[in-house]
């Protein structure tokens, strides 16, 4: 009998189901995180008010990872030599996404949230061309109520 406790994979068979938005969500959900932050960082001497704290850090970097396990997955398994020969610049961009995650996760600083918003949407909007859908910019229905670069549905 196997004994398998967790686990925890995109499939390595090309399945061509690859899309951005979970990211996007997450580094949406990030940036909502520290402005919750924000509004209680004064109200930390009252013990429901730590605890609401620490769980709102606790989100704030489980979503920042999120972006990272989302963006790394999609930029391994499906950026193959077509799309890297024609988007060179996703090296970089993918990179600055960790950079900027990280710093997420590190700091109480907005700023880097919405930094990394900005280069999860220039992702989503390479991925959607690399696949010839043309995309737009939407806000979210949702707080933060932020630009989202969405693909172009068919109807």
């Amino acid at each position: 009998m196997l004994n398998i406790e967790k686990i925890h994979a995109h499939c390595d068979i090309p399945c061509a189901v690859y899309d951005p938005y979970a990211a996007q969500y997450a580094a949406l959900s990030v940036v909502r995180f520290f402005d919750l932050i924000n509004e209680i960082k004064d109200s930390l001497d009252e013990n429901e008010s730590m605890a609401k704290f620490i769980r709102l850090v606790g989100q704030k970097e489980e979503h920042a990872q999120i972006v990272k396990d989302e963006i790394v997955t999609i930029w391994g398994d499906y950026f193959k030599a077509p799309q890297l020969e024609a988007f060179p610049e996703s090296h970089e961009l993918v990179h600055a996404i960790m950079i900027d995650a990280s710093q997420c996760k590190q700091s109480l600083e907005k700023q880097h949230a919405m930094n990394l918003l900005e280069k999860v949407n220039k992702f989503s909007e390479i991925f959607w061309q690399s696949k010839d859908v043309p995309t737009e910019t939407k806000i979210a229905p949702f707080a933060p109520s932020l630009p989202i670069t969405c693909p172009v549905l068919k109807s």
